[in-house]
């Protein structure tokens, strides 16, 4: 009963208008980007008299949501089965892209190979889950780099040196900290995106989908410091940290300014994890610290609406 409702409700809500647009950018604090929000909110003509005030579409943010559960989905099942996201599965509006990258991991440790098979069924699921809820708004899975984007996310983080290259599938290392990469952002985007959602219902499915991520999260970040990795970690951290803004929210797993302690669950002096805005979010997966539309994991952009990254 409750799939049922759901995705009847989100199939009458699923249209997305340039209206829904500027409201997007009003209420992720985008609205004074200059170029980089005209690429995302062109002229409108008569929609442009439309109420301001009026709610945008649960539609966009489902549909941002997405296209990272793209990413996640894509990256577990090549590294858990060799194989990635079925054709029924990738379909949508929006530029379709290929994935670049990926195979799956001659994992030696059974606990990881476990982990990693789990968590791709998990983000299949969120892929399908999200893909009903839309219907036929649901845009399609865009081009994913899983090679190039890695590297450059590694040479960021001080893990290899420029010109040498991060293979994320060659050992159960590189699969956790590339693991690490995706998790936190995951867990910290659907926070950010919480309160731009106002149906109730969508608001109840995105809590459960960030529950799972933030189960995930703790697996990746428990794993890292038990196998030694730490140090690994907050380095890509601190990479996350420097494109995001000029906050340090990032926390990695040990806490430096505590002489190391042990810190696997990231929270405020409240006990409460911080959000990461939508344009944040693409931030990090572009691999960008500016205003812009495509890059990193994204090569040729996301689909939907909410397609650019934050000014930093």
């Amino acid at each position: 009963m409750f799939e049922k409702k759901f995705i009847a409700n989100a199939i009458d809500r699923s249209s997305q208008s340039e209206l829904d647009r500027r409201l997007l950018l009003k209420g992720f604090g985008l609205a004074g980007l200059g170029v980089g929000a005209s690429v995302l909110i062109p002229t409108v003509g008569a929609q442009a008299a439309e109420d301001p005030n009026a709610a945008a579409t649960d539609a966009a943010v489902l549909n941002f949501a997405l296209n990272l559960e793209y990413l996640e989905a894509e990256f577990y099942l090549r590294a858990s089965t060799g194989t990635g996201l079925v054709p029924n599965d990738i379909s949508g509006t929006g530029t379709a892209g290929a994935v670049t990258g990926g195979r799956q991991v001659q994992f030696k440790d059974y606990n990881i190979r476990q982990y990693a098979r789990e968590i791709a069924q998990d983000e299949k699921n969120h892929v399908r889950f999200l893909r009903a809820a839309l219907g036929k708004s649901a845009v399609a899975r865009p081009a994913i780099n899983l090679d190039a984007a890695f590297t450059a996310a590694a040479t960021a983080a001080g893990l290899i040196k420029p010109g040498q290259t991060f293979d994320a599938f060659g050992s159960d290392e590189n699969f956790l900290l590339a693991s690490y990469i995706f998790e936190d952002v995951g867990v910290t985007a659907y926070k950010g995106a919480s309160p731009l959602i106002t149906n109730k219902t969508y608001l109840e499915a995105a809590a459960g989908i960030l529950a799972v991520e933030a189960y995930h999260a703790g697996i990746i970040r428990t794993t890292l410091y038990a196998k030694g990795l730490a140090d690994a970690a907050n380095a890509i951290s601190d990479a996350r940290d420097s494109l995001d803004g000029p906050t340090d929210d990032d926390q990695g797993i040990t806490d430096k300014a505590a002489g190391g302690a042990l810190n696997l669950v990231p929270t405020d002096a409240n006990g409460i994890a911080f959000s990461r805005s939508p344009g944040q979010v693409l931030n990090v997966v572009y691999l960008n610290n500016k205003a812009v539309t495509k890059g990193g994991f994204f090569p040729s952009g996301v689909n939907g609406a909410v397609n650019t990254s934050a000014a930093n």
